[in-house]
């Protein structure tokens, strides 16, 4: 029971299809689970990167800094996530920061074991691939609106990718909960706390979403989406 309970957390980021916990039994005991409070740094960048995170409670922000010590975030990682992958392609040394938004727990595999690991199970190894794909083809898409839309429509852009990702289907409604904050829109959006305030407020008036602290309410993604040039 006690390692069926350890690896839960590989199961979920594998849909609970890829392996299961008892095929991971020999491992356990080597996995550093480690606890990190609101606003702990994970890893910065430049660090040697020896370790690949499963978050399992809490959430982590993945960014970096410009030359004049801006904040550039780059990606929310929500549990049942991997984050720090990025050694498994080779790279040395860190090159964004990882920090804690909220206390925060996490599965740490060192890259020897995770590794072994993707030569016993072809799905992990399958999975990851598809993690690291998937996200550099994210930062390529996200460059792109950078350089051809404005700051209107990448705010709109984030929304509908956000509910489609992390959304929860509800009819027509899609429900984003622990709906951060004006200020990490703004940073993951290359655009300013009060573009985004006036872009949220006018969706509201709209009544195309409602929104507070805990949560994002998109009461019709198809017409949010319909307001997205291509």
């Amino acid at each position: 029971m006690a390692d069926a309970q350890q690896f839960w957390f590989l199961e979920k980021i594998n849909l609970k299809s890829l392996f299961c916990p008892t095929k991971l039994g020999a491992a356990a005991a080597e996995v550093e689970h480690r606890i990190f409070p609101k606003g702990q740094y994970i890893f910065l960048p430049g660090e040697y990167a020896d370790k690949i995170f499963l978050l399992e409670e809490g959430r982590i922000k993945i960014g970096s800094y410009n030359e004049s010590g801006k904040e550039i975030a780059l990606a929310i990682i929500d549990p049942g996530e991997v984050f720090g992958e990025l050694p498994l392609a080779g790279v040395q040394n860190r090159r964004h920061f990882a920090m804690a938004m909220e206390d925060t727990t996490c599965c740490v595999l060192t890259v020897d074991m995770m590794k072994g690991l993707m030569r016993q199970h072809s799905g992990l190894s399958f999975f990851l691939m598809k993690v690291i794909g998937s996200r550099m083809l994210d930062m390529e898409q996200r460059l792109q609106s950078l350089v051809f839309k404005d700051s209107r429509t990448r705010i709109i852009e984030f929304l509908v990718d956000l509910a489609m990702k992390k959304g929860h289907r509800m009819g027509y409604e899609h429900v984003v909960r622990k709906f951060i904050t004006h200020q990490d829109i703004a940073n993951l959006t290359a655009t300013s706390r009060q573009t985004v305030t006036t872009v949220l407020n006018e969706l509201e008036k709209n009544k195309l979403i409602t929104y507070n602290r805990r949560r994002l309410l998109i009461r019709d993604l198809d017409a949010l989406q319909r307001l997205v040039p291509h």
